[in-house]
């Protein structure tokens, strides 16, 4: 049976948690929790789900999310193939997580005055938060050092310093659109898992629209009708945006020419392929890559 969509943590004393990830791949599940989520990957590469966006993500991937806001951290297939592989020990997973409530240091700890920039970053956080640049070196040196500090009172003194150095940074953007909300209820689990997983393992084939309304148990105009609301997009437009995540993959990856990379991300025909990644990325495919290797 999978696990459920409202994800809960096992409960611990101290105010706050830490963990260090170690595995064969990131949790496959579509989840959601009541706790601020402040992720960074160190190894590994895959599909990043948040709401309604979708993005390619890899080393030094770091997001902020608010409570209850929906996400996954889809590995790469090679990942979850990876007894098949020649070299499996260099085929994990490994990150940083932190996960707070917003009252883990009291009811109106975050209401004070002295606490107004960090009440705005937990507010902008609801929308779903990731850094470039310099603040995703810094932050993730901050992180390894608090993930090593014993619980105490400098562990709670760390985590406030880190937030408040989010709060000074500049180069961040928001992941999801300004009007998404998460409408998902969390008896509706299989039927959403199912739908990911299938786009997820057939996007480089023709997707048929009646299959996988037939795999959610309803007709194609009420299953169009049911993502639409709980997606904040339609069905086609989530399969584009996967399709066109694993393309910015593979330019990142430099090994295929941009036809190539086409017809491995699903596209059958080469304009529609360029049409579509601009729609997406506001950048062509080459433009993308010179993006790229600026960073």
């Amino acid at each position: 049976m999978k696990q459920p969509l409202r994800k809960d943590l096992e409960p611990v004393a101290a105010s706050f948690i830490v963990k260090e990830l170690v595995e064969p791949h990131f949790d496959p599940n579509w989840h959601f929790h009541p706790h601020y989520q402040l992720f960074l990957v160190e190894k590994g590469t895959g599909t990043r789900f948040i709401g309604d966006s979708i993005k390619p993500f890899g080393p030094g991937d770091l997001v902020f999310l608010g409570p209850n806001l929906p996400h996954l951290w889809r590995s790469d297939q090679v990942y979850f193939d990876r007894q098949l592989s020649s070299t499996p020990d260099e085929l994990i997973t490994r990150g940083i997580v932190v996960y707070f409530t917003e009252d883990f240091l009291g009811p109106d700890f975050f209401e004070k005055q002295e606490m107004a920039p960090l009440r705005q970053l937990l507010n902008q956080s609801r929308q779903g938060l990731e850094w470039m640049g310099a603040t995703r070196g810094q932050t993730a040196t901050a992180l390894k050092n608090l993930s090593k500090q014993p619980v105490g009172f400098q562990r709670v003194i760390s985590l406030l310093t880190l937030l408040n150095d989010l709060t000074l940074a500049s180069d961040f953007r928001y992941l999801t659109s300004p009007g998404y909300t998460n409408t998902v209820k969390p008896a509706e689990t299989d039927r959403m898992q199912l739908v990911h997983d299938y786009v997820l393992g057939h996007f480089p084939d023709d997707l048929s629209l009646d299959t996988v309304a037939d795999l959610a148990g309803m007709t194609s105009p009420a299953f169009c009708r049911y993502f639409k609301a709980r997606a904040n997009k339609t069905f086609s437009e989530f399969v584009s945006e996967v399709r066109i995540g694993h393309a910015c993959k593979l330019l990142m990856n430099g090994k295929l020419n941009i036809t190539q990379i086409s017809f491995e991300s699903g596209f059958r025909t080469l304009s529609n392929f360029n049409r579509q990644f601009k729609d997406i990325t506001g950048q062509t495919p080459s433009g993308y890559v010179k993006t790229y290797r600026r960073l």
